[in-house]
């Protein structure tokens, strides 16, 4: 085995989902997913195409139907996306993993900003990528960018700069400022920007258009621009494993090669399953966003009364990111929460090192009495930890 592969770790969230393996009373809010399943008339769009006979390879690039209706869709939000820009991917994931492919060559430097989802940082590490992070910074429980730390980090000899915004675990969303003094700079030195706009959607703050800031508001289409969307969290699709990127047009037929090497295709059924949310996305967005929104206030509240935790309500995703006084090994508190409180969350380490001691809560819950359970049992836990 390579080298590269044997030092990847293990997934600290998996690991403390793992503790909790089997146990009926635990209260799981570790991974990144809605316990709603995925709408009726999506499914049925699935299953029609299904009984249709409708099960053999589709183009690299994907149905040409799908593609129309995510330019679309990109479109009504962000300007003209042409229909040669898009490409369909097998989850938001893959879409990360295919940017990398095509974009980092061994011993290339690639700037990331943490802390983020560790999947993107260790895709750059795979393709052999120098790998150098610019953390965020916690501000009286919200995390901002230090964007003179960021400007420097990218220098002329940088092939690729990763963005999550909305971000995963903390909630920190770009200013359309921010990313305009980013796309410049990148302009300059030459920098890919590979932007993970998944939760583009889950956006709680108030804006013409109803989604978070986008670099393809700001960027040309010739940009060295990768944006990477999912079916998965706004759609209520994590399990189909379907997502898009827009690109280049001089991009999209160097993908459409490397999908080729990696998964030939996304599945015909699953597609139609896409074409079906987006065509009804008025029926499920929205109302998912306004019940997020209320999750993330039920939850953001109860945290602020208990004594030691510290919490800002974030502007977008679907995670409270708080940090526990007295406890700075987040992945031993993780696990002692499962084994005493019956409370599943996710490690701040499991996201960067500099994100020890914090702790990452998925509030996307169909019911909001799960979130408050969950609150009083953390409550109930730190109580009865002895005083330092």
């Amino acid at each position: 085995m390579r080298d590269t592969i044997l030092q990847l770790g293990e997934s600290k969230i998996r690991e403390v989902a793992n503790a909790g393996l089997g146990r009926s009373d635990v209260l799981a809010f570790w991974f990144g997913e809605s316990d709603e399943p995925t709408p009726g008339f999506i499914r049925q769009a699935a299953v029609d195409s299904l009984a249709r006979g409708e099960t053999f390879y589709a183009h690299n690039l994907g149905l040409l139907a799908l593609r129309e209706a995510v330019a679309a869709y990109m479109s009504e939000r962000h300007g003209a996306v042409d229909v040669g820009r898009v490409v369909v991917t097998s989850g938001g994931v893959n879409a990360l993993m295919l940017a990398a492919q095509a974009l980092v060559d061994p011993g290339c430097r690639v700037v990331a900003v943490t802390p983020m989802w560790p999947n993107l940082i260790a895709q750059a590490r795979i393709m052999g990528g120098d790998v150098h992070t610019v953390s965020l910074r916690p501000l009286d429980g919200a995390w901002v960018l230090d964007m003179p730390a960021l400007l420097q980090a990218v220098t002329p000899g940088t092939r690729v700069l990763i963005l999550n915004a909305p971000n995963n675990p903390t909630g920190w969303t770009l200013t359309r400022a921010e990313q305009q003094t980013i796309l410049d700079h990148c302009r300059n030195t030459g920098t890919w920007i590979v932007a993970d706009e998944v939760y583009e959607n889950l956006y709680f703050e108030l804006t013409p258009r109803g989604c978070a800031p986008s670099f393809l508001d700001l960027a040309t289409a010739d940009d060295r621009l990768a944006v990477v969307h999912s079916f998965s969290k706004s759609f209520l699709m994590t399990g189909w494993r379907l997502g898009w990127m827009v690109v280049p047009p001089a991009m999209t037929a160097q993908l459409s090669k490397l999908t080729e090497f990696n998964t030939s295709s996304v599945s015909v059924f699953t597609q139609h399953a896409g074409l079906a949310a987006l065509q009804g996305e008025a029926q499920v967005t929205p109302r998912v966003v306004a019940h997020l929104r209320r999750c993330r206030d039920t939850l953001v509240q109860a945290l602020h009364t208990v004594p030691g935790v510290e919490v800002a309500s974030p502007k977008g995703g679907m995670y409270a990111f708080f940090r526990l006084e007295g406890h700075p090994d987040s992945l031993a508190t993780a696990k002692r929460l499962v084994a005493e409180a019956g409370l599943g969350l996710a490690p701040g380490n499991a996201f960067a090192p500099e994100a020890d001691g914090w702790l990452r809560w998925c509030f996307a819950s169909q019911d909001l009495s799960r979130l408050s359970h969950g609150v009083e049992r953390l409550r109930v836990w730190l109580e009865s930890q002895p005083t330092p």
